[in-house]
């Protein structure tokens, strides 16, 4: 059931608003912009409460409405039921791992791990995607184009081939994990790899909206981050409401820091939280321009080459750096920036506790020890780490760490003869 409530996008920077229905992704200054609901009109129409979600059981065009439109009437209220697109998104679990916490010397009940992996096409991104594709049919769009280091190109190929759209991802040539790129390949978009890196492909993709009217999907678009908010909803409603210390997931191009921080000020409006976590964004240190802009109280951005094994957050301009910034202000947050080799080694842990995950999701991870290490987070503090993808969008990193690599978890295949006593010194 669509809601007859006013929904607007709105500047971040001078406030300035227009209207939900009009095709643009920043403000007539370049400015980004909210998307903003009358949420005290939502509260009463629905009586929103920690109540009201635990108790819903809703239906989207037949189906069980979990997930993010569990969430409905907080992420797009004013679009039809028909208009939505959906396979099903979010509904991932919170996994506890004695054997991860073990190694970051956490208390196991007071340690969690969201996996988004568990989405349909691998990632969090498809919890964007639903949103973004469903809006970009009631716009009546008819081509959607992303720039991708390969779970959005992923996202964007299977939701566009289930919406019947027109889709086009641009990838930067070299270092796209052959897991998500085939995904892009097999859903049947059009696929262009440029020569050039994630931020060129970000800029042709901004060109093409100018020009080409072809409807972008990174999460410059507004209506990305409103599905991803549900991901810290769903976090709270799995724990009933009770707030953890510490949010801990890796920052890219910083739609999750934007989405999340949105997410949690929302829920702070509604009184569904009476406090705010602290968020944890870590980054790759090829790959850290906000880290530094963080170590230099936000002065200002730098952007930077990006390089690093951790695909997913290869991004040196993050575009959502001043949503960002105001996430992180919310929240009393910091940022963190760990080496490919502290990743490896956290991905090793989590992939042996057989949870898995891709390198960047495994950021979290080796950021929580880093923490832990720096007396930031304290080891009786409650943690919500967050995996982003999953351990099969980039198999060569788990190939060449276990056929190359000489450490305690490096777990090679081994050659037999095909005798029983061969098999015996395995056992």
């Amino acid at each position: 059931m669509s809601v007859n409530m006013k929904s607007i996008l709105k500047s971040i920077a001078t406030g300035k608003e227009y209207p939900l229905d009009e095709i643009r992704f920043t403000s007539d200054n370049g400015e980004l912009l909210d998307v903003i609901h009358d949420l005290e009109a939502i509260k009463k129409q629905f009586g929103i409460s920690r109540e009201y979600y635990f108790n819903k059981r809703g239906k989207i065009n037949g189906q069980p409405s979990g997930g993010v439109w569990h969430f409905k009437e907080l992420v797009m209220p004013s679009l039809a039921e028909s208009e939505v697109v959906s396979k099903q998104e979010g509904n991932t679990r919170l996994y506890h791992s004695k054997k991860t916490s073990s190694w970051l010397g956490l208390n196991v009940e007071r340690f969690f791990l969201k996996h988004e992996g568990e989405n349909p096409t691998g990632s969090f991104k498809d919890r964007g995607m639903t949103v973004a594709i469903s809006m970009a049919k009631h716009l009546k769009q008819k081509a959607v184009t992303c720039a991708s280091t390969g779970n959005t190109s992923a996202s964007l190929a299977a939701y566009a081939s289930e919406a019947e759209l027109t889709g086009l991802v641009l990838i930067p040539k070299g270092n796209v994990a052959v897991g998500k790129i085939s995904q892009a390949l097999a859903y049947g978009t059009k696929t262009l790899v440029v020569n050039g890196d994630f931020d060129d492909c970000m800029r042709l993709i901004r060109e093409a909206q100018v020009k080409l009217s072809a409807y972008p999907l990174n999460s410059i678009n507004p209506f990305r981050l409103e599905g991803q908010k549900t991901i810290i909803w769903e976090i709270l409603q799995q724990l009933e409401w009770q707030v953890p210390d510490w949010i801990v997931f890796p920052g890219g191009n910083l739609g999750n820091t934007s989405a999340f921080g949105k997410a949690l000020h929302e829920a702070h409006q509604l009184g569904l939280i009476d406090r705010m976590p602290r968020f944890a964004v870590i980054q790759a240190e090829g790959a850290s321009p906000f880290y530094k802009a963080f170590k230099n109280n936000f002065a200002g951005l730098t952007p930077e080459k990006a390089d690093t094994i951790a695909t997913a957050i290869k991004i040196g301009d993050p575009v959502n750096y001043t949503k960002a910034v105001r996430s992180l202000k919310w929240t009393n947050g910091i940022v963190e920036s760990v080496t490919d080799e502290e990743i490896l080694e956290a991905k090793a842990n989590v992939d042996a506790a057989g949870i898995g995950a891709e390198p960047a999701s495994c950021a979290t991870v080796a950021g929580v020890k880093k923490l832990i290490a720096n007396r930031e987070i304290k080891p009786t503090d409650r943690v919500v780490g967050i995996l982003t993808g999953n351990i099969l969008k980039d198999p060569q990193v788990i190939v060449d760490y276990h056929f190359n690599r000489k450490t305690s978890l490096a777990n090679p295949p081994h050659d037999i003869d095909a005798n029983i006593n061969e098999l015996k010194k395995f056992l």
